[in-house]
């Protein structure tokens, strides 16, 4: 912290007085009195952080804005940020959640994205799919998410917080990836290195999903391929319901990867007869974690459950296990890179736009649109309705 308060204001606005001037996509102004607030979707950044979901009056665009309280940030939260929102202005991709515009109001900023109306995946399977998603619409997201980083690491980035929470999808069914606090560049001294060696500030949330080779912090460094790693396992928790390792403490997880432990999709082809005669919270698959796919034959139900009790007697297809098995390859040198994943045959069952097939796969999820009534007495009960449809959005770990 500053040792006084007036000098730590006026440095944290020189500090961002490079990014209070531009407005991104169809421009939104940074006249503060345009954005009226609807509600607070939530809090963040050790409560420094107000989410608000907005309308945007000279178009009534919905959008979300990341208020930040810059009085109360620390020299590292301001350095944190800042390199945050310096990456979002390089990065200009379809499927990476962009900045409409950041500005500075008062002592706070102000950042604004579109409004995502579906949440973000890891909201879905929390409120909703908390068994797992259908394949198909997985192998939509995976795909979305895959575009997203074969951009990041052409740029010469590596993610580092690949994640379902990381992964928002908008009321047409655009995925679109966010979590950029962690991202790092392979440039150094104006080329590309083979290898960083930092450790990700701020990781205790996303150990999960790291991959060994950042974990163990050695001399060997990591690469881009990590973040194929992280999105094996966040493969895993789509189809599971839950991220594997989750109630692990971190050295036995740390073990657990660099021991070769490899996470899987839990099916009838993965959990032993015996076990999904169970209950779930018997069975033992709960962790995640299997020795791998079993010999016996098994039909592909697209990963719907099957007629029996347990949830997870279901079959994936084998072209999903055989792509989570690439991308959680212990050694980086065997995992593909996201450009050649991208035609993995396990996306051929892709066969329409995301905004036609998605709304359909996330039924009864519908997105939320109702955030005003016509008619001033309907709006009490518009409100409670919005604030109900929200209360499931975890934005605390959106980073939008």
């Amino acid at each position: 912290m500053f040792s006084t308060q007036v000098p730590q204001v006026l440095l944290v606005h020189t500090s961002f007085c490079s990014l209070t001037v531009y407005d991104l996509a169809s421009t939104i102004t940074s006249d503060q009195s345009n954005l009226v607030c609807i509600a607070v979707l939530g809090r963040g950044l050790e409560d420094l952080m107000t989410v608000n979901l907005a309308r945007y009056r000279p178009t009534g665009e919905h959008v979300a804005i990341r208020r930040i309280d810059l009085e109360s940030c620390t020299n590292e939260m301001v350095n944190y940020l800042q390199a945050e929102l310096h990456v979002s202005k390089l990065f200009h991709h379809s499927s990476i959640l962009p900045y409409r515009s950041i500005f500075i109001a008062e002592n706070e900023l102000w950042v604004i994205s579109p409004f995502m109306a579906y949440g973000s995946a890891r909201d879905l399977i929390s409120s909703h799919f908390t068994d797992g998603m259908n394949e198909l619409a997985i192998a939509y997201i995976l795909l979305g998410m895959l575009k997203a980083l074969d951009y990041i690491h052409h740029m010469g980035y590596v993610h580092r917080s690949v994640k379902a929470s990381h992964v928002l999808i908008s009321v047409d069914g655009q995925v679109c990836m966010s979590g950029l606090r962690s991202i790092i560049s392979l440039i150094r001294h104006g080329q590309r290195a083979r290898v960083v060696h930092d450790f990700p500030q701020y990781s205790i949330k996303v150990l999960p999903w790291l991959s060994p080779e950042v974990l163990q912090q050695n001399l060997q460094g990591y690469d881009f391929r990590s973040d194929i790693y992280s999105l094996g396992i966040t493969a895993c928790e789509l189809a599971n319901g839950h991220v594997p390792f989750k109630d692990m403490p971190a050295t036995q997880m740390l073990l657990e990867k660099l021991n070769g432990t490899v996470p899987c999709l839990l099916d009838t082809t993965t959990i032993p007869p015996e076990e999904l005669t169970m209950k779930p919270s018997r069975s033992g698959a709960d962790s995640g974690i299997c020795e791998g796919p079993s010999t016996r034959g098994a039909h592909h139900s697209n990963g719907e459950p099957s007629s029996g009790s347990h949830p997870y007697s279901r079959t994936f297809s084998p072209h999903f296990h055989a792509f989570v098995e690439l991308c959680l390859q212990r050694d980086p040198e065997k995992r593909p890179s996201a450009s050649a994943l991208i035609g993995h045959s396990f996306f051929k069952q892709i066969k329409r736009r995301p905004s036609e097939a998605l709304p359909e796969l996330f039924r009864p999820v519908t997105p939320i649109t109702g955030f005003e009534s016509t008619q001033p007495q309907d709006a009490a009960s518009v409100l409670a309705s919005l604030e109900s449809g929200l209360s499931h959005m975890d934005v605390d770990d959106w980073d939008f």
